[in-house]
């Protein structure tokens, strides 16, 4: 599992990226159960630097911002199957509500997030103009969602 990162590994590895020129690009999000729009989003973000770090919410995270029945999938395993992306370089799981305190570690030079969120509307996006970081926007894959996912499932179980 040497893509997903713990604290103590972030600084190095960030260190090293640094000091051979690299453009680092994060975003953030649960990634609860994984789909061909979380795929072409990751790689349209990938495509915007030359490392690509995903910044996961724990699972408490998860269960604060989404309800009790989230997540369906556990973060080590939602770390583990993002890892396995050819397109992302490493992962870390955060345990905030947002990715602000993480985000003032890392430093990005980029930041991505999907076209469902403005500038307005992140609560990260001030942070991330104070640290000089570069906040840029992906279009959603239109019905293709976890949440739709997960309605579908249930719709499916229901007699």
């Amino acid at each position: 599992m040497g893509k997903v990162l713990n604290t103590e590994t972030l600084q190095a590895t960030l260190a090293s990226l640094r000091s051979e020129g690299s453009t680092v690009v994060t975003t953030n999000g649960c990634f609860d159960i994984l789909h061909v729009g979380h795929l072409r989003y990751l790689q349209a973000a990938k495509a915007m630097g030359d490392a690509l770090l995903v910044c996961i919410n724990s699972d408490a995270s998860v269960k604060n911002l989404k309800g009790p029945d989230r997540p369906m999938v556990c973060e080590s395993d939602r770390a583990e199957l993002l890892a396995g992306l050819a397109c992302v370089d490493y992962v870390m799981v955060f345990d905030a509500a947002t990715p602000e305190e993480l985000l003032k570690q890392i430093k990005p030079d980029i930041h991505v997030k999907g076209g469902d969120y403005t500038p307005e509307s992140l609560p990260e996006a001030e942070t991330l103009k104070a640290l000089g970081c570069e906040l840029r926007f992906v279009d959603l894959v239109e019905n293709r969602s976890t949440s739709n996912l997960v309605s579908k499932i249930q719709t499916a179980q229901k007699p």
